[in-house]
């Protein structure tokens, strides 16, 4: 296991756990971060800024910070 936060840009990973307080948790189940979802890193930003993750069909913008609570395995 190795936080999203640490996934190359292009590679697909499941996730295994996430890490975060209560409304985080929340915040990104809302999002559609669920254990068993397959996801991916379109871009990062320079200088140790946002992920674009896509989830699915859908794109979402993480923090690293909100990155590194997600758990995945890599593809």
């Amino acid at each position: 296991m190795q936080p999203l936060s640490q996934l190359e840009t292009g590679q697909q990973a499941v996730i295994s756990a996430i890490e975060a307080d209560e409304s985080l948790f929340h915040r990104l189940s809302a999002l559609g971060f669920r254990v068993g979802k397959t996801l991916s890193i379109m871009r990062r930003a320079s200088f140790n800024g946002p992920l674009q993750v896509r989830l699915g069909t859908t794109d979402v913008i993480l923090r690293c910070n909100e990155a590194s609570r997600i758990q995945i395995h890599p593809i």
